[in-house]
This record gives structure tokens, sequence and C-alpha cells, in this order.
């Protein structure tokens, strides 16, 4: 039992008439769902992120000096302005309800510390704290992860660069990935950022038939 599926961020604010909606978002719960049986036919473990703010995170353009959507600098790091979502304990935070939760491993939150953002579902995005999710992993001596989830061209594509040079083969799964897109083509950018770093693409069928 070497490999594992990551899921990331599968959560009510990221999915239609959330705070921060990813357009398509929850069509990727399906996907997720028969990733998840799939991975417990083979044995193999399921894990998931979850995007975990306090309501008083620096990211949010609220606290801060700029507008949705805009590029500023959070203690020295490049950062992207959001709207308030996932705030701890509260109904955009959990996990989409036809998610399949119960078949969840494990659960590794991230973005807790309100002055740096958290993108990817191992580091911060300065790399200046870790999640536990790597020592879980290695504990139980997985090797391969196969990756999905929201959003593309951000929490996917950091934890699938992190997953990488941390020495996993990855692949991820891109049909059961969706992105923000605050220019048109960065989900497109993500994944061949992703390939180019040395991630193989699957479609779900794909990851069905292995």
């Amino acid at each position: 039992m070497n490999s594992a599926l990551l899921l990331i961020d599968l959560q009510n604010d990221f999915c239609p008439g959330g705070a921060l909606a990813v357009t398509d978002g929850d069509a990727v719960i399906a996907v997720a769902n028969q990733a998840i049986a799939a991975s417990h036919d083979r044995g193999d473990w399921v894990v998931a992120s979850q995007d975990w703010h306090p309501a008083q995170h620096r990211s949010f353009a609220v606290n801060s000096s700029g507008k949705i959507g805009e590029l500023g600098e959070l203690e020295g790091l490049p950062q992207v302005w959001w709207p308030v979502h996932c705030v701890q304990e509260s109904a955009g935070a959990e996990f989409h309800p036809r998610l399949q939760q119960r078949q969840i491993d494990a659960v590794f939150r991230k973005g807790q510390d309100p002055a740096i953002d958290s993108y990817s579902a191992f580091f911060d995005n300065g790399h200046r704290a870790k999640t536990a999710l790597d020592d879980w992993l290695q504990q139980r001596n997985v090797s391969t992860l196969t990756i999905m989830g929201l959003a593309t061209d951000y929490c996917v594509k950091f934890s699938v660069l992190d997953a990488l040079q941390l020495g996993y083969a990855v692949q991820v799964i891109s049909d059961g990935c969706r992105g923000v897109n605050l220019q048109p083509d960065d989900s497109d950018r993500a994944l061949q950022a992703m390939q180019q770093a040395g991630a193989q693409l699957v479609t779900l069928s794909q990851f069905l038939q292995r």
C-alpha cells in the first residue's frame, strides 16, 4: 500500500454558491467519489487537505489594503487578495456534502497562520512551516500520489510541485480539477507547469483502469 489519493480542498466555499466559488467546482465531487472507491478497492490510502483560515487571516482583502483578485505582498511574499473564505468552523469550510468523507483516512488542515497563505497541502507559501501530511505519508511508506481537487491554478498546482520536490511520483487527475482562472488560461498553464515538473496527467478513466 505505497500509493495514496490526495484530495485538495473539496470544500463548500470553492463550489458554486461559496465565497470563493470555482466555476463547475462541484463537478469534481463525482470524480473524487469514483477515485475514492477505486483507491479503497486497491487498498490505497485516501487523504484530503482542508483550507482552515482564522477570520483575521491577512490574505483576505478585508483584512488588508488590497482589493479582491489583485496582487500584493504579505510578509515579503507575493499575495493575491482573496474574499473571506474557509473560515474555521464555518459552513463554507466544510467538505462538500456529496463527498464520501467516511472513506477519507486522514485530513490535513492548512492556512491556519494568519500571517501567511498556504496553497500547498505540504507547506505554507514561504516553505516556513510544514503540515503533517508528508510525515504521515512517509510513516506509511507512500511513494506515489494521485492528486486532484480545487483549485487547479493554486492549491492543486502548489501541492503537486511540492510533492514532486519531496520525491513522490505524482499523477494528476486532470478532469478532477477546476481552476480560479483570474486569467483565462491560468489552469491550462498550471497543468503544463505540473507536467513539465514531472507529474503525469491522467483522466479519471485512465486512473480507474490502472
